[in-house]
């Protein structure tokens, strides 16, 4: 379909609006808002070096991972794209300590925004895909400021999420609690067209993603899980599985959402006191509902994630979504008497990686 005919993001959540006669526009505006300011990191991240914007930041986040120049861009570009405009009552992202309370000079609005401002930066200097995952909150109703307490919200309690990604094409994936659509922005005349709508993931597939180099620290029924696809025909599955990892976990989720897939960060034992590697709030949550909305689903291996009540800013979690029946099969493992008598074809003669001699 030519450009000039679909539908814009505008159009889409106008429509969307006129479904909930008693919702206020001010939600709209939030939404286009943050659609704006992933515009605008999308042209930082083409520009690549032109822009002087790759490399290191020489600083460290309250992770303690170490900050690249464009973590810190796009972080700048969503706190100023969306502080003025009078529906957030505050925000928080992975790049921040504490949440981000806004400027009293600007109205206070019913939202919160959660976001990682730019998911998979250690790939930005060798031009591997990247994105931004957003989630948006009720805030309570009160006329003080946010606290940490205010947005420790169970992720079925989000009212949008989504991610933006810039690949070979600039996308926004988007749920507001009807589905998952995606919108693919035009170059032409700068809008996001929606092109994908009422997206589905399969239920079965044949594709996983995890990063095997930690397969020494797994839980036993991920370890019986991947062994199993590993095994292939022969094995328990009866059928063959392809094993992806780009450690970009937008770009994992898209290809998942395109079509069909597993994706595995679990628990693991290589740091005991992690209790999982991504952050449930702004990264687990809102890619979880995406999810659920596209028929998939999403689970730390022993409960739905969005069921989580968080107890931290930035807690993190182990992650598991994508193609129902797989997830649900992981969660089956989780909850069966531990097996200690699976090979593990990751190390055998014909396998992924030979023993050493």
């Amino acid at each position: 379909m030519n450009s000039d005919m679909r539908m814009t993001l505008t159009q889409f959540l106008i429509e969307e609006r006129r479904r909930y006669p008693q919702a206020g526009g001010d939600f709209n505006s939030l939404l286009l808002n943050v659609a704006l300011v992933c515009k605008r990191i999308a042209r930082k991240v083409a520009a690549g070096e032109l822009g002087d914007a790759t490399g290191s930041a020489s600083s460290v986040n309250v992770q303690g991972e170490d900050q690249k120049k464009l973590d810190v861009i796009s972080n700048e570009l969503f706190i100023e794209g969306n502080n003025w405009g009078g529906y957030l009552a505050g925000m928080a992202s992975e790049e921040m300590e504490e949440p981000y309370q806004i400027p009293a000079c600007y109205p206070q609005g019913r939202y919160l925004l959660v976001f990682d401002p730019l998911d998979g930066s250690s790939n930005i200097d060798v031009n591997v895909t990247v994105g931004s995952i957003f989630s948006v909150l009720r805030a309570p109703a009160s006329d003080r400021p946010v606290t940490t307490a205010d947005f420790l919200q169970p992720g079925c309690e989000q009212v949008a999420g989504g991610y933006a990604i810039y690949g070979p094409t600039t996308m926004l994936m988007l749920t507001v609690g009807n589905g998952v659509h995606g919108f693919t922005l035009c170059p032409q005349v700068g809008e996001f067209m929606l092109t994908h709508s009422d997206l589905q993931i399969p239920v079965d597939t044949h594709e996983f993603a995890i990063n095997a180099s930690n397969s020494r620290f797994w839980e036993a029924p991920v370890t019986r899980y991947v062994n199993e696809c590993m095994a292939g025909k022969t094995g328990a599955r009866g059928k063959d599985f392809n094993m992806r990892w780009i450690a970009s976990m937008v770009a994992e989720a898209h290809r998942i959402l395109m079509r069909g897939g597993v994706f595995l960060y679990p628990r693991d034992s290589k740091d005991p006191t992690k209790a999982g590697r991504l952050r449930l709030l702004y990264e687990a949550n809102p890619i979880g509902f995406l999810m659920e909305q596209a028929g998939g689903r999403a689970s730390t291996g022993r409960q739905p994630v969005m069921n989580v009540k968080p107890s931290a800013l930035h807690q993190r979690i182990g992650l598991i979504f994508g193609s129902k029946n797989e997830v649900e099969r992981l969660e089956r493992y989780h909850n069966e008497p531990e097996q200690n008598d699976e090979p593990n074809p990751l190390f055998n003669e014909r396998s992924l990686f030979r023993a050493p001699a």
